[in-house]
């Protein structure tokens, strides 16, 4: 989660044009920048007059969990586990040594060959959506409809609703990764 500071105002803009998140500082004789670094980590750093440097003041992400694509293609992180990294139903480690050994990142494979016209899915609960870079986004249709599409794609490995059973559809083709699993509620 992001941590919120007295001294930031935050601003989140999406429209068909972009997708921003910028902030200011309210304290004009304070610097700060956030970087993100060659892992994935976000930094927020400060200017040090005295030392004439820049500190770190605050980093993330904490867990292995929130490392962006731990676990690698078609599997989801629990920290509850262990190991942490889990293939998803219907899926299983590539190498099995590898992956019992410690190295999670490896990939799993799925269990079964694609079908297509005959192929389902499995419902994944408490799970945070995977990476959206490869999705296709369809504000108009509901989640019967969402599910409709997909089955008739070859190519599409995932759906899920944007708002909880709404409106709104995201469709994954091909690989998907970044999934964690949450604590139910």
């Amino acid at each position: 989660e992001m941590q919120k500071w007295d001294d930031i105002v935050y601003n989140f803009t999406e429209n068909s044009e972009e997708v921003a998140y910028t902030f200011r500082l309210t304290d004009q004789t304070l610097y700060s920048r956030f970087t993100i670094n060659s892992v994935g980590q976000l930094e927020r750093f400060t200017w040090s007059p005295t030392q004439q440097e820049w500190n770190m003041f605050w980093s993330m992400p904490h867990e292995e969990c929130d490392v962006y694509g731990t676990c690698g293609p078609y599997a989801y992180c629990d920290m509850s586990k262990s190991p942490a990294c889990n293939c998803i139903k219907g899926f299983q480690p590539l190498n099995q040594q590898e992956w019992e050994s410690g190295d999670e990142s490896g990939r799993c494979r799925r269990k079964t060959r694609l079908n297509c016209r005959g192929d389902g899915f499995f419902k994944l609960m408490n799970m945070k959506l995977p990476d959206t870079t490869a999705a296709m986004v369809d504000k108009r249709i509901g989640l019967k409809e969402c599910e409709k599409k997909c089955k008739n794609d070859c190519n599409c490995t995932a759906y899920a609703s944007i708002l909880n059973g709404g409106r709104g559809c995201v469709i994954w083709i091909g690989e998907f990764r970044d999934i964690r699993k949450y604590a139910a509620a």
